[in-house]
């Protein structure tokens, strides 16, 4: 499926990535797709004693005084045209552009905050090694825009939790800056992919995906 999805929309995709760079000028703290996945460490996944609760979430967000949890938070940040915040944190109105499928939305409540990289994911690529309070950083990490997002809940169906050897996003001006993205993320939290990930992530970084950028960050310790 992967094969035939750069095959098919590699050219388009050169095009219209919102990532891709018209010169190789690079400005610190970026680097090309295909350097950052050479940093990444391949190793086979480990899922035993995965629960989603080993991830606290959401927790109070950025600013505890606010009222407003870790989601809500990344809905206001990601809003188009902000929402209004009533009592309790109720967002109404504002608007947002869906980041996997485009998707214009009107109602927060149709909403969800995805780990761009699944709990599940990240748990058996490194992160059952990790702290709970670690574990709890990183379910709500906000200080990446890449590694919670805003997107409909018929995208995240269709996400299903999958890594890049499986799903990425339709849409070719969308699925280079998924990967990217996704590639960044691990990067920043030292989590692993898998043989299958990483074959996959070969294809578009030889491909569609090569003159995309990826944003370099450490996660907190």
């Amino acid at each position: 499926m992967i094969k035939n999805l750069v095959r098919g929309l590699a050219p388009l995709a050169l095009i219209l990535s919102p990532l891709a760079l018209p010169s190789p000028a690079l400005s610190a703290g970026v680097v090309l797709f295909p350097d950052a996945l050479a940093e990444l460490t391949e190793a086979a996944e480990d899922p035993d004693g995965y629960k989603e609760s080993a991830f606290t979430h959401w927790n109070r967000g950025l600013d505890p005084d606010d009222g407003c949890d870790t989601r809500s938070e990344v809905l206001v940040a990601e809003a188009d045209e902000a929402p209004k915040t009533g009592a309790g944190c109720v967002l109404t109105g504002g608007r947002w552009t869906s980041a996997y499928d485009g998707q214009r939305v009107s109602d927060p409540a149709s909403l969800r905050v995805d780990h761009l990289v699944p709990l599940a994911e990240a748990w058996e690529s490194g992160a059952s090694g990790w702290s709970a309070a670690r574990r709890e950083s990183y379910a709500n990490d906000q200080g990446a825009a890449a590694t919670l997002v805003a997107v409909t809940a018929r995208s995240l169906r269709q996400k299903a939790g999958r890594d890049p050897a499986e799903w990425v996003p339709e849409d070719s001006t969308r699925y280079c800056r998924y990967v990217g993205e996704w590639v960044g993320t691990k990067l920043r939290w030292g989590l692993s992919v898998d043989k299958d990930e990483m074959e996959a992530l070969k294809l578009f970084a030889d491909g569609p995906c090569e003159e995309t950028v990826v944003m370099r960050s450490k996660a907190p310790q």
